[in-house]
């Protein structure tokens, strides 16, 4: 089975973008050719965005093969397929990578183990319940990286033409 994914990199220094192509392509078993733009957020650093189609399982081999890259900041997301369910990665040099099982409409599914391990360290006293379901969500990665998805000049700006 085969499914569909967006490789997005936020942001790269320039010296780095052809490592990422070559890790995209050793994973994908194809060439590839990012499109590279400035990334007006962090000035000196490059964004990309690649959509891929490849078996399920692929966005987490994307993510190991870029995860660690010190100054490197990207998103992976795989659609859901009928043998997998859809993924989400997001990785920062600060907060290191996240991963999220995603549903057909994009909503994080989060395992019941993890939201009980989540109520027993709030139970302890050894963190807030808020902050733990804040983790689980992915939220310090989307506020880190939220600054670095809006689109610079001259980026493609992708149309939404139909709304579930």
């Amino acid at each position: 089975m085969t499914t569909r994914g967006v490789l997005y990199v936020h942001s790269a220094p320039r010296a780095l973008c052809p490592h990422v192509e070559w890790a995209v392509a050793g994973v994908l078993g194809v060439r590839v050719n990012l499109d590279w733009i400035r990334q007006p957020a962090s000035p000196g650093t490059w964004r990309a965005e690649f959509s891929w189609q490849a078996e399920a399982g692929t966005a987490s081999k994307l993510a190991s093969a870029l995860r660690g890259w010190h100054l490197l900041r990207f998103e992976v997301t795989a659609e859901p397929c009928p043998n997998a369910e859809g993924e989400r990665y997001s990785s920062t040099p600060e907060l290191g990578i996240f991963h999220a099982v995603t549903g057909m409409h994009g909503d994080i599914l989060i395992p019941e183990d993890r939201l009980r391990a989540a109520l027993a360290r709030s139970a302890r006293g050894e963190t807030d319940l808020e902050a733990e379901i804040a983790k689980l969500l992915g939220k310090p990665w989307d506020d880190e990286l939220e600054p670095f998805r809006y689109a610079g000049e001259g980026a493609p700006v992708r149309w939404l033409h139909q709304v579930v």
